[in-house]
């Protein structure tokens, strides 16, 4: 297997060497070039082609939000974002990955073995999920559906970080009184309040952070508290949720197959489960109990999406999943 090809994008000689020191150590990541600002990534981009690149929020001239804003509009490649305000900025964070950033994460304080071996842990996932991942070229504000008509039909969806691009997209379609969805979005610690906020200020159905004993309702969109919980339907239609505060499921809490699961059993053959994160261990469990229940399922399938029902499977990509999950949704 051919090695991931970095491009290493910071102004500080400090973070590019630590940054570029962490990659070293991963195995199968050759590091191309390093850059020290819009410019230089510019002529290297062209030069050195690399698959991926990690790019600094804050650098003099051009930001490196208003380079990643020009990346994904030219040549999109998965970036993972480097911020010394990820941890504190939040909403920064989140306009990255709206963006198209893959992810955004804290720079290290101290040059400290403890911080390098954090950076390599992060840089290793996000790496491994950017090598099979399709970037796409930024595409213009998505256009609400102005008629819909409710079936009674959910939609329940599990996601990461390089999810979050898509979901905007995807709610941005939805109608105001579109059908109740429920999010398990595996976010960094802190991350998942400033979605919720970000999302509601952008898309037509209301999103909320999902509470206990709250009614499921058209026209909201729920996503799942992050760390103590898991989310899970209770009863359908009428449903309420319910945040079970127990032991992690495939390393996760809230998981997304606890999720399904339950609405599998809630919701028997009236939902659509649609996993969008491509290297997630958790999720699958739980949508081949939505599709043994009769329900239907969208999941990663190589660089697309395959919709299943029982015998039933269709490749979809781009604006095909709205239209189609919509469609699945309504009278």
């Amino acid at each position: 297997m051919a090695a991931t090809r970095v491009l290493v994008v910071d102004d500080s000689l400090t973070m590019r060497a630590m940054i570029s020191g962490a990659l070293e150590r991963i195995p199968n990541v050759e590091i191309v070039g390093l850059a020290n600002g819009a410019d230089e990534a510019r002529r290297l981009t062209a030069q050195l082609k690399p698959d991926v690149m990690t790019l600094d929020v804050e650098m003099p001239g051009m930001s490196g939000m208003e380079y990643l804003a020009e990346v994904m509009a030219t040549r999109p490649m998965p970036v993972i974002m480097f911020s010394s305000r990820t941890e504190a900025g939040a909403e920064i964070s989140i306009e990255a990955l709206r963006l198209g950033a893959i992810d955004c994460l804290p720079k290290p304080r101290v040059a400290s073995a403890a911080e390098l071996d954090k950076i390599i842990a992060n840089l290793a996932k996000r790496i491994k999920a950017a090598k099979g991942s399709t970037v796409v070229k930024t595409a213009p504000e998505p256009v609400p559906v102005a008629s819909f008509a409710w079936n009674g039909r959910l939609i329940a969806i599990g996601g990461d970080t390089s999810s979050t691009k898509a979901l905007f997209d995807l709610f941005g379609s939805f109608p105001v009184n579109g059908p109740p969805v429920l999010v398990v979005q595996h976010l960094t610690a802190g991350l998942v309040a400033a979605m919720v906020t970000k999302l509601d200020g952008k898309v037509p159905p209301r999103v909320l952070l999902a509470a206990e004993g709250m009614a499921v309702e058209p026209g909201h969109v729920y996503f799942a508290p992050q760390g103590d919980a898991h989310l899970v339907l209770d009863g359908w239609p009428a449903g309420k949720l319910r945040l079970l505060r127990r032991d992690l499921v495939a390393g996760e809490r809230p998981s997304i197959s606890l999720m399904f699961a339950s609405i599998a059993r809630a919701a028997a053959g009236e939902a659509v489960g649609m996993l969008l994160a491509p290297e997630s261990e958790d999720g699958g469990t739980g949508l081949r109990a939505l599709l043994a229940a009769g329900s239907y399922a969208v999941a990663p399938s190589g660089r697309s999406f395959t919709l299943s029902h029982k015998l039933i499977a269709q490749p979809l990509a781009g604006e095909d999943i709205t239209r189609t999950v919509l469609k699945l949704c309504s009278l």
